[in-house]
């Protein structure tokens, strides 16, 4: 009679369509730990008032507005170095689409990140960057086919 843990050593049988491994887990002492937060790179941009904003990329997302599809960038930005609150950037697929077709190729990634990027810049010159009140959505600017061409100007795009 063999034990069950030489059945599942013994090498010499062969494995059949529904045979499995099975590993036992021991239980451990030590608890799962949570996913250390990123460490954010905090930047600052001296707006054309000459308020300085503190800010740092948070999150993109592919997301739909208005049943339009686009990138969205989350930025996290501080007005007075004390606290910080979501400030979004909405980049319009219909813009990048006919951007494309105008230039015979897609934007990549990291210039929809720049695009985004110099749309906050601008958010922040125009002083519509503000803490939204409590309980309420995150502000957010659009980058969309009237000023898509201007911004990837200011990259050299």
């Amino acid at each position: 009679m063999e034990s069950d843990v030489w059945r599942c050593l013994n090498l010499d049988t062969p494995l059949s369509a529904n045979s499995r491994v099975d590993f036992f887990r021991r239980a451990s002492n030590n608890p799962p730990m949570p996913r250390p937060d990123a460490v954010r790179r905090v930047k600052s941009y001296s707006a054309a008032d000459g308020y300085v904003y503190q800010y740092y990329f948070f999150e993109g997302n592919r997301a739909k507005r208005h049943g339009s599809l686009g990138g969205e960038f989350t930025y996290m930005v501080s007005a007075d170095r004390r606290s910080a609150f979501p400030f979004k950037i909405f980049v319009m697929q219909s813009a990048l689409d006919a951007w494309a077709k105008q230039n015979g190729r897609q934007l990549s990634s990291s210039e929809e990140y720049a695009v985004a990027k110099m749309r906050l810049f601008q958010a922040f010159d125009e002083g519509s960057v503000q803490a939204p009140p409590e309980g309420q959505q995150p502000g957010e600017v659009l980058v969309d086919d009237s000023n898509l061409e201007e911004l990837l100007g200011q990259l050299g795009i």
